[in-house]
């Protein structure tokens, strides 16, 4: 049964700007997956998803999904071609207008202004973000994911960018960034590599994986319990 889509995920207004996306010289997690570091400049504000798509909202599409999850946390176990069509589901004006975040768009958000390993700065603490391990080893998280937004906002107004679940983007993986895009436009496929960029760490990760630099690859039919994605669009919400 076809159904028709309600009311999208609450959306942010991103203003334009430039930044420098990867691994900064203040970063000592920095791996070569995150350079060079390269300056890129978004030319037009974009909208982006206040947090995470969660079960709740994704039920409306998927009905049968994660019985018994509560509707507030993010949802997992989607691949990157369901978020996608997703996205295509709640269609948007324009129509087809809602879609994911390009990879720079969403370092761009997660930074929103910062130059720092994390958003807040060179530390995380375990009140600004759910994960799982200090770097030490230790358990300091609660071990599971928690509803969206129960962390504090970045300073775009944005929850949940660095831990809780990692998070679909558009773009194909590259590892590295010789020859990145420097509009912020998504990086296409390169030689039939069907991998695609995931951001943001998860609950049950240590810090130096929720940096705003940190990025990894998952092939686009792949899921997992402790991945997501946010919703993105080119207009205004």
């Amino acid at each position: 049964m076809i159904r028709e889509a309600p009311a999208p995920p609450a959306l942010v207004r991103i203003p334009p700007g430039a930044f420098q996306m990867g691994g900064q010289a203040n970063d000592k997690f920095v791996t070569d997956t995150e350079r060079p570091a390269h300056q890129v400049a978004i030319a037009h504000g974009f909208s982006l998803g206040r947090c995470p798509v969660t079960v709740g909202e994704y039920r409306a599409y998927a009905p049968g999904h994660a019985p018994g999850e509560d509707p507030a946390w993010p949802v997992v176990s989607v691949s990157w071609d369901e978020a996608r069509a997703y996205c295509a589901w709640l269609g948007g004006e324009p129509p087809g207008s809602y879609r994911l975040p390009t990879e720079a768009e969403w370092e761009y958000a997660c930074r929103a202004g910062g130059r720092g390993p994390f958003a807040g700065g060179d530390e995380l603490s375990p009140g600004e973000a759910n994960f799982l391990y200090s770097e030490e080893g230790r358990r300091i998280g609660p071990g599971r994911r928690t509803p969206v937004g129960s962390y504090p906002a970045n300073a775009f107004g944005l929850h949940d960018l660095q831990g809780n679940v990692c998070e679909w983007v558009e773009d194909a993986w590259h590892p590295g960034y010789g020859g990145a895009p420097a509009d912020g436009s998504a990086w296409g496929e390169s030689g039939g590599d069907d991998r695609r960029v995931i951001r943001g760490g998860a609950w049950d990760y240590l810090p130096r994986l929720l940096r705003s630099a940190w990025r990894d690859s998952l092939p686009r039919s792949h899921r997992r319990d402790n991945l997501g994605f946010r919703l993105a669009a080119s207009g205004p919400p």
